[in-house]
């Protein structure tokens, strides 16, 4: 398959696979022209990178990723590991952005919003004390 047909079937961006290629996560063949040859396994591979990747796993996360997934004697627990802090990131990720919110809605219900020049959100943002 050339880069595009494997991106139409893999739903990743020719740019996307080519950086991949660069990373060393997929190994195309080349053609005596110079053309990259994907294996229906490279395709496959860019699939689980881009279902892995959806899910917010990092570069390094799906090079481990797809290393366990090509090891046929890996420990399953290996892979829940890597999955299972990417979760904790995304819980603390979740419970910084209800914070967030919280004070957010905080000072805009705070905020009359009118002609007048006295805003809770710029006195909040200005200040240096927590």
């Amino acid at each position: 398959m050339n880069i595009g047909e494997v991106s139409d079937k893999s739903g990743l961006p020719p740019k996307t696979i080519r950086y991949y290629e660069d990373i060393g996560l997929v190994k195309p063949l080349r053609g005596p022209n110079g053309y990259r040859s994907f294996r229906e396994s490279d395709m496959h591979k860019l699939a689980f990178l881009g279902r892995s990747r959806a899910l917010g796993f990092t570069i390094e996360d799906c090079r481990n990723l797809l290393a366990l997934w090509d090891d046929q004697d890996r420990a399953s627990a290996d892979v829940r590991a890597i999955a299972r802090e990417h979760l904790e990131q995304i819980e603390s990720k979740i419970a910084d952005l209800n914070s967030i919110r919280a004070t957010l809605s905080h000072l805009v219900r705070e905020c009359a919003g009118d002609h007048r020049p006295d805003c809770p959100i710029l006195k909040k943002l200005g200040n240096f004390s927590k």
